[in-house]
């Protein structure tokens, strides 16, 4: 390898070469899915010369294709391999227990995750709260996403098809409430419910989304109404989303669709009701 093609970065070095076709494929976004050679070379700074060799070496490992008259490159099926590789090594549970364990410490109540199954919403994660009165669900507890504040952050996010589906199957009285309540969650980025699954208990979950933007489950916070009180509840709502933020990036979530909403003065995520 010839000295000029690494470069010293703080206490280590790159290759000047897997820089830039970094950066080549990093030049390609939702927004702008297609780009053309002066597109890429205006956001790159490289000669024509040295990005032409760049993007023929990107073709021939699949990363990137070209097509059209006047040629227009964007990116090709190796990415997609790439990322679903990727995807496979995650763990769910892996990925969210330092998150909710920073979620339960910030909150002092027990913390948990919680995925989609169809119309159920079931704990796969929970830390219990470090206090002597404390709510658990316990990991493999299900309830249909219809109630609590875990199942409603999940069905406020599902496509409207689904969703209303599943209000269809609710008496009219209750289909009023879930409704206005999927409002609020929308709203303000959390769902919240007091006692609806455990009598006494007051819940924030907010809904984590995958790479393809689906809902695919939630974060819940959960503790007695002696100890979480109304006034608790915005900045529970905006820790509960900033985790759940946290975890939907982690499995390809774009930043941002994650800036969906954040509590009170920043914007709050979506409301939810009792885990």
């Amino acid at each position: 390898m010839e000295k000029d093609d690494v470069e010293t970065k703080g206490e280590g070095s790159t290759v000047r070469a897997v820089d830039r076709a970094i950066a080549i494929l990093q030049c390609f976004t939702a927004d702008k899915p297609a780009l053309s050679v002066l597109d890429i070379q205006r956001r790159v700074g490289l000669s024509r010369p040295t990005l032409y060799r760049l993007l023929q070496t990107l073709a021939a490992t699949g990363l990137v294709k070209a097509e059209g008259d006047p040629q227009r490159f964007r990116l090709g099926h190796g990415v997609m391999e790439l990322a679903h590789v990727w995807l496979a090594g995650l763990n769910e549970v892996d990925v969210a227990r330092p998150i909710l364990e920073r979620l339960r410490e910030s909150t002092g109540e027990t913390a948990a995750l919680f995925v989609r199954r169809e119309q159920k919403r079931i704990c796969v994660l929970e830390l219990e709260s470090h206090h002597a009165l404390t709510i658990v669900r316990g990991i493999g507890d299900a309830g249909d996403i219809t109630v609590g504040a875990s199942g409603k952050a999940i069905l406020a996010y599902l496509d409207e098809g689904r969703r209303d589906a599943i209000l269809d199957r609710v008496t009219k009285t209750r289909r009023a409430e879930l409704v206005k309540a999927l409002e609020a969650a929308r709203s303000r980025g959390f769902a919240t419910s007091h006692g609806e699954v455990i009598v006494g208990a007051v819940a924030i979950a907010a809904p984590i989304f995958n790479q393809n933007a689906e809902v695919s489950g939630c974060i819940g916070v959960f503790g007695p109404k002696a100890r979480v009180k109304d006034s608790d509840i915005p900045r529970f709502g905006a820790l509960v989303i900033e985790a759940a933020n946290a975890i939907s990036l982690q499995f390809g979530y774009r930043a941002e669709q994650a800036a969906r909403g954040k509590p009170a003065k920043s914007a709050p995520r979506k409301e939810r009701g009792v885990a």
